[in-house]
């Protein structure tokens, strides 16, 4: 299961049933859970634990020191949920002292070729970035965000669950749930309406999201003013038009209009 040219630091701690391909190198402090795999020349280091089923391409960098110039070898950490996929030359790099010190991603993401996750970011379950895209520090994905190709997300910006961004877009301010952007600087154009109906959500749903959006990105409104008319046209919200409603409140960047 371990390759003989892998390096892996004493204090490493391994399950049983881990795989470690050739010159992949595991440092001190590092755990990774049953069923998981680090592809020939991958590094993984740090504090950094690692949960169950994950898999870990060739040449990807796991756990390193962030790129933050505050950064003075303070040992901060790294979480990973299970069943993730970090592909070829994938970047993620452990948090700072001056936030949390932890950057955190959930379960069952898809992190494409040379795809980098900053420093204190944290990335929810079912997320997928595309090829190229970089997500800069103190950054939130919700869940199941989609992040196409050739992307960059602005350090601390907020992108809420089930938004997605569209190729080469630029993002500079937070997204609500379910919308869809795209541009450099990125602008909101429609919902993620395709994505909702690969989930399952039902016309109703579907319909009482595309009203709520026309409330805050068709009408004129200021924000204000539209979340006091979303509360007037959804007095009894369900869980989806409540999350859609939620997600402004996360917004300390500005909307993305």
């Amino acid at each position: 299961m371990i390759h003989p040219t892998a390096i892996i630091d004493d204090s490493a701690e391994l399950a049983a049933d881990v795989e470690v391909g050739p010159y992949a190198v595991i440092g001190a402090n590092v755990s990774i859970d049953s069923g998981s795999s680090v592809g020939a020349n991958a590094v993984v280091k740090g504090i950094t634990k690692i949960g169950k089923n994950n898999k870990i391409f060739p040449f990807a960098s796991i756990g390193e020191d962030c790129q933050d110039k505050k950064y003075n070898g303070e040992p901060t950490k790294l979480e990973i949920g299970d069943n993730n996929h970090f592909r070829e030359f994938c970047t993620v790099h452990r948090g700072t002292v001056q936030d949390k010190g932890l950057t955190k991603i959930g379960n069952r993401g898809l992190f494409m070729n040379y795809t980098h996750i900053a420093h204190d970011c944290d990335i929810g379950d079912d997320v997928i970035i595309g090829n190229c895209s970089q997500i800069a520090g103190h950054a939130k994905l919700g869940d199941f965000v989609l992040i196409s190709g050739h992307c960059g997300v602005h350090q601390f910006c907020t992108v809420n669950s089930h938004a997605m961004l569209g190729p080469s877009t630029v993002l500079l301010k937070d997204m609500p749930a379910f919308v869809l952007v795209q541009g450099n600087p990125a602008k909101t154009y429609t919902m993620n309406f395709e994505g909702m109906r690969r989930k399952g959500f039902s016309t109703e749903t579907i319909s009482n999201l595309k009203k709520g959006f026309s409330i805050v990105f068709r009408q004129g409104h200021t924000l204000e003013k539209a979340l006091e008319l979303l509360g007037e046209a959804f007095p009894e919200p369900d869980e989806m038009m409540t999350l859609y409603i939620d997600s402004f409140s996360t917004l300390n960047r500005g909307l993305t209009r």
